[in-house]
């Protein structure tokens, strides 16, 4: 009877088991985003490239399909680098990630940790025997102003494809700014102050944020999440209009009709190098990036 027993859990549990993100392979993605040859923003193409590139390798790495959406604007051409994992028919869930930066900075927090963490997310997908849907990780350009809130960005093109298309989205996750914490009080700022009495204060968490009357797939993905997740978790749901709910790549989503959510620390509401040249990977918790990389993955891979 022990024998058998032992047998079982022996053959259950790698079955269970669940491959960590890796700090490491998350550094060395951060690395190579942030000392591309200037900074990867609209006004230096070849940099920008540089960094589409690199994301492209690692995805097909990954065991990805990957796949380039090239579109022009003002003379120039722009990349959004796509892949899919799992069943190539069916409705799909899109997870992304803008990899431009605002300005001449070094955009580690913004958006270099969306990206390691989509990269990461790619790995581990890729070591999956079967995923119960298709999931396309997106990487955007022109995300960053002066293209922000404009038909330019990455994540609009994107999304207007999807919805000329017809094809079926269960919904979308945008990764915007995953690695900066900070555990003294008064760390965290809100929109709107006594938000501080029902998140508190201090900057140790992530934020699944959506706006009222986002769908199914928000509720679900935001409880899921809080549930997996081994780091603290907040659930946050404001009208589109409040400050900060709709800054990031999801907003074109919501455009189309989709149901999409923000996953971050907040961005500016806590890290201050936001759009500053201290937004540096050494400011950055790798342990913690990792943590919000293995829930993602546990919510996304169940069936």
């Amino acid at each position: 009877m022990l024998l058998r027993l032992i047998l079982l859990l022996l053959l259950t549990v790698p079955a269970l088991a669940q491959t960590p993100a890796d700090t490491a392979r998350l550094r060395r993605h951060l690395v190579a985003l942030t000392t591309t040859t200037q900074p990867r923003n609209y006004q230096h193409l070849a940099s920008l490239n540089q960094a589409a590139d690199y994301i492209t390798a690692e995805l097909a790495a990954a065991g990805g399909r990957p796949t380039a959406q090239a579109y022009e604007v003002q003379g120039q051409t722009y990349h959004n680098v796509l892949a899919s994992f799992g069943p190539e028919t069916g409705a799909r869930l899109i997870i992304g990630a803008h990899y431009d930066v605002c300005g001449e900075q070094p955009g580690a927090d913004d958006n270099g940790t969306g990206v390691a963490a989509l990269l990461e997310l790619a790995r581990l997908l890729g070591q999956q025997p079967a995923l119960p849907y298709r999931i396309d990780l997106v990487a955007y350009t022109l995300e960053e102003p002066p293209f922000f809130r404009t038909p330019q960005m990455g994540s609009y093109v994107h999304a207007k494809s999807l919805h000329e298309a017809g094809v079926p989205v269960r919904g979308m996750v945008a990764l915007e700014m995953l690695g900066y914490y900070d555990d003294r009080k008064g760390s965290q700022h809100y929109p709107f102050g006594p938000l501080k009495w029902v998140y508190g204060s201090r900057g140790n968490y992530v934020t699944v944020a959506q706006k009222f009357g986002n769908g199914r797939f928000g509720r679900m993905f935001a409880r899921r999440y809080k549930t997996a997740a081994a780091l603290p978790v907040k659930r946050f749901k404001a009208p589109a209009w409040l400050p900060g709910i709709d800054f990031s790549d999801h907003l074109n989503y919501w455009h189309f009709g989709y149901s999409a959510v923000l996953l971050t620390d907040t961005a500016f509401y806590r890290n201050k190098s936001y759009h500053q040249p201290t937004d540096t990977l050494a400011r950055l918790d790798m342990h913690r990036l990792a943590l919000a990389v293995n829930a993602l993955l546990a919510v996304v891979a169940a069936r």
